[in-house]
């Protein structure tokens, strides 16, 4: 062969070598990301606090998770046609404000004195809720009237219901209840909160710092209008008379199915429905259907919030926590396993559990199972990837068969010329006439 056939044939060979290892390193890349899902996502802070520990319930992905057998009948009973609503925003409405603010004080913050309706299921003050405390819907509202104060450097958050300022500096209030931002401890069993479901508020809140990040890293807090007479793991508490199977517990966990497509919302709304899809929403309070709550800022944009409301109830299904919960009295949730992918949902069903801790299992369609990360983006990384390597692979087999076809007209070339030597060389070596 000669000297240009084997630079040629060098050159070729580099070439499909240097294919094959991008291939590879593609390949070894998307299993590192997956991989890296597995391990539980840091959990929000405020005032150098994190909003309860990294494997708290509230901060663990449920998207991979099965949906819950009676899925369809408690989605139904929400309302399949309603339609999500953002229960926060800028500015005012009718006078008050839109969402349910909070206040971070030091730890040098002076406690005062609180009393309470329900004191028997309420934390004792006192509490370190300044004079300007702001309080849902205003000085005046006539509604919930919330006041959630976080406390930094103790890492404590104290939150109330029906909360009223007294002339003499202190607080008349509902209900109330303190929480260590460092434990995963849940009220005692049938205890109300600041909340109907016995859960904390705060961590359920939609905040506008998180979306600007990025990322929502936890589950939102939601209404519904009517409830079940129970409650379902975290949640300590139900307020409601209604027996029915359909009506959802305090504490069930919705999330945004996996197959809605939110390309088309901005940039802010897909952080909310991201997290939707990805750690879901509980239901923490009876209200409207569907409203979906957090922090009142003056950055948010109220119109294009709005938007949200396209996503309709028939977009939810309940998820089946039941294999999450590690110990009933605590808020700690059961992780994937360290070093291996978080596992996708399959058709088996798992073990029933009893009724206060979770759902009966249920087998989700193929249409409800979704990736470790539950999040859209990384989901379009992968595909990414994913094409790259079927474009890659294209390539070589191409280039493979190029290959093939030039040896193989190379050996013919050969071939013909060897023949036509050997012709010439017997035409040379017969006698003259």
């Amino acid at each position: 062969m000669c000297l240009m056939g084997i630079r040629f044939f060098a050159q070729a060979a580099s070439i499909i070598l240097a294919l094959a290892l991008a291939l590879v390193s593609l390949s070894l890349s998307g299993i590192s990301g997956h991989i890296s899902h597995a391990q539980p996502a840091s959990s929000a802070s405020i005032g150098g606090c994190p909003l309860f520990p990294a494997n708290n319930i509230w901060n663990r992905d449920i998207s991979a998770l099965p949906v819950a057998a009676n899925s369809a009948n408690i989605i139904a009973s929400i309302g399949l046609s309603g339609h999500l609503h953002p229960d926060f925003g800028a500015g005012l409405y009718q006078g008050q404000t839109i969402g349910i603010p909070y206040i971070v004080v030091p730890n040098s913050q002076p406690g005062v004195k609180v009393s309470f309706d329900y004191a028997g299921e309420s934390d004792p003050g006192p509490y370190p809720i300044p004079a300007n405390a702001p309080i849902e819907g205003g000085a005046s509202s006539s509604g919930d009237r919330h006041v959630l104060v976080v406390q930094s450097g103790a890492c404590k958050l104290y939150e109330m219901y029906a909360s009223y300022p007294q002339s003499d500096g202190s607080w008349k209030a509902g209900s109330g209840a303190v929480w260590s931002l460092n434990s995963n401890a849940l009220r005692p069993r049938s205890w109300t909160s600041a909340d109907a479901a016995g859960l904390p508020i705060l961590p359920g809140l939609a905040r506008y710092d998180e979306v600007a990040s990025g990322v929502i890293s936890h589950a939102l807090r939601f209404t519904v209008q009517h409830t079940q007479d129970t409650f379902v793991w975290p949640a300590r508490h139900q307020a409601s008379s209604l027996i029915g199977a359909n009506y959802p517990p305090m504490g069930t966990r919705l999330r945004l199915k996996a197959s809605v497509n939110i390309a088309s919302f901005s940039a802010q709304n897909r952080v909310i429905l991201t997290a939707l899809k990805r750690y879901g929403m509980m239901v923490a309070d009876n209200g409207s259907n569907w409203y979906i709550s957090g922090a009142p800022d003056s950055r948010w944009n109220n119109d294009d919030l709005a938007q949200l409301a396209k996503i309709p109830g028939s977009d939810f299904e309940v998820v089946n926590t039941a294999s999450l919960a590690v110990n009933p009295n605590s808020g700690a949730a059961a992780q994937p396993a360290a070093g291996t992918p978080t596992p996708t949902a399959t058709g088996q069903a798992s073990p029933t559990t009893s009724p206060t801790a979770g759902f009966p299992s249920a087998t989700p369609d193929s249409s409800q199972t979704i990736g470790a990360s539950g999040d859209p983006h990384s989901n379009r990384a992968a595909d990414s990837s994913a094409n790259i390597r079927m474009l890659l692979i294209f390539i070589l087999g191409s280039l493979g068969i190029v290959l093939l076809i030039v040896l193989g007209i190379r050996r013919r070339l050969q071939e013909v010329r060897r023949l036509t030597a050997e012709a010439r060389q017997d035409k040379d070596a017969q006698p003259p006439p």
